[in-house]
Parts: structure tokens; C-alpha cells; sequence
């Protein structure tokens, strides 16, 4: 199978300033993502698989960080500013990504794996629950990684209407276990269909067909402000001691931070 691993991330951000150039826990961010990716090839891939991993960016910054590193060759597209603005779907920059990497490899994908840059505590389990559970969807879109939700629309979530706050979605529940299960998207694995990528609408893209894999809620949070970065940090401290798989995880990205001069 032929696999190609994605890593997207624009120079600045609104939310958080520079979030994706961050060093956490002294391990620049995306090195977590390409430790990830390094243990998938290591312990989880096929000896016959084909596996290709791309950087997309306008950072000279970021780059710099992964072109420094010596444990996978990473190639570098430098994104077109059509495509760098805040309304502009992820979907459509990794859809140019399998566009371009197909024509500079010169091979057709089976499947394309996107890691946010900013959710660095997956571990290869995860990765290959992902890609296993893709490989065996062919009808699915993509299949994404969630974690359990703490809050239910039926339940213990409200809005704002008419002057009063009130269910998000009216029910007469009584109980959390008796509304239906919820979960939280957590931005940390997508496996895509490559036909999806080249057919589907960016923008609907997520609105049907899809399917997901369950990772450790506990252990995962999207960063996007520094008070997600700080408690991040807290919980990775933990899980780092004590959590084989997540110290198998840190081994590994500090590993990568130390084939590079940094």
C-alpha cells in the first residue's frame, strides 16, 4: 500500500501565535508528529508498504526544524498563498499535497494520513488503528480520531435563545447514560480516501461518510491558546512517567531532536 503521511502548518496563528514552531516539553512540537510516523513505519507498516511523508507550509521557520532532523526524509511544499488564508479548508491543502507528491514521486496513493501538528500525543497504536480501520472502510470517506465527549447536546450543554440559556437540543432525558453517546473530534489523525480527497467538496467533507477509532481522552487536547499549551504539558508530564506507549512516544521525539543540532 502505497501511504502518504501529511504535515500542514501555517507560519503565525490567530488563535495561538507561532503554535505550530512551539517546543514542548524542551521537543520542538512537530517532532512529536514525526515520531509518531517514524514508530508506524518502524513497528506497524508492512514490509511491502510505500510510504512517502510531506511537509506543507509558508514557514521558513518550520522548515528549518523538520529538514533538520535525520531519522525520515520529509519533503517540503511550499504553500501557495490561495491556499494559506483562515477560511481555507485543511481538506483542500492536503488534497494539493497528494496532487503534487503524486507527480513528484511519480505513483498514485492508496491512502492519506493528515497529523495536526498541534495534538502530539498519539501513539502508533493509534496511528495503526487508523490506517487498519481505513484499509478495511473502502466505502468511508475518512476515518478520523475521537475521543469520548464530558458534555452531551441532549444533556449538560446549553445555548443561548430568546434571552434564556437552554438545551442545545430539547430532550426530556433524565440522565447522561440515557441520551445518545457523543464524541469529540480531537484534530489528531485523519486516514483519507484518496477519491474523496479528489471528489468531495472541501467544505461539506466531513458531513457524511465517515468513521472514526477511539484514542485516550485524557491524553489529548488541540492546542490552541497557551492555557491549552500549559495544561498540555501537565498531562504529557504524566503520561510521559508513567504510560508505556506515551513513553515510547517521547523516546522517540526526543530521539529525533537529537539527530539535529538543536
Amino acid at each position: 500500500m502505497n501511504i502518504l503521511f501529511t504535515l500542514c502548518g501555517r507560519a503565525g496563528s490567530k488563535g495561538y501565535e507561532n503554535k505550530n514552531l512551539k517546543t514542548f516539553l524542551n521537543i520542538p512540537l512537530v517532532y512529536y508528529s514525526i515520531a509518531a510516523i517514524d514508530m508506524y513505519i518502524k513497528n506497524e507498516a508492512r514490509k511491502e508498504d510505500c510510504i512517502d511523508v510531506v511537509l506543507n507550509t509558508d514557514s521558513g521557520d518550520l522548515i528549518d526544524l523538520v529538514t533538520k532532523q535525520t531519522k525520515i526524509l520529509v519533503d517540503v511544499i511550499h504553500r501557495e498563498a490561495s491556499l494559506g488564508g483562515d477560511a481555507v479548508p485543511k481538506v483542500s491543502v492536503i488534497k494539493d499535497c497528494m496532487i503534487q507528491m503524486e507527480t513528484k514521486k511519480d505513483k498514485k496513493y492508496n491512502m492519506v494520513v493528515d497529523f495536526d501538528i498541534t495534538s502530539p500525543l498519539r501513539t502508533r497504536k493509534d496511528v495503526g488503528n487508523a490506517i487498519e480501520k481505513k484499509a478495511a472502510r473502502e466505502d468511508a470517506d475518512v476515518v478520523y480520531s475521537v475521543t469520548a465527549s464530558r458534555r452531551n447536546p441532549y444533556f449538560n450543554m446549553v445555548k443561548e435563545e430568546n434571552g434564556y440559556f437552554c438545551k442545545a437540543i430539547a430532550s426530556e432525558y433524565t440522565a447522561r447514560q440515557q441520551a445518545p453517546v457523543f464524541y469529540d473530534m480531537n484534530a489528531s489523525i485523519y486516514a483519507y480516501s484518496v477519491e474523496a480527497l479528489r471528489e468531495k467538496e472541501a467544505k461539506v467533507f466531513f458531513n457524511d461518510k465517515c468513521d472514526a477509532i477511539l484514542m485516550k481522552d485524557t491524553g489529548i487536547l488541540d492546542i490552541d491558546s497557551e492555557e491549552d499549551f500549559e495544561l498540555m504539558q501537565v498531562i504529557a508530564r504524566y503520561l510521559f512517567d508513567t504510560n508505556n506507549e506515551y513513553i515510547r512516544l517521547y523516546k522517540a521525539a526526543l530521539s529525533i531532536k537529537e539527530s539535529t543540532n538543536i
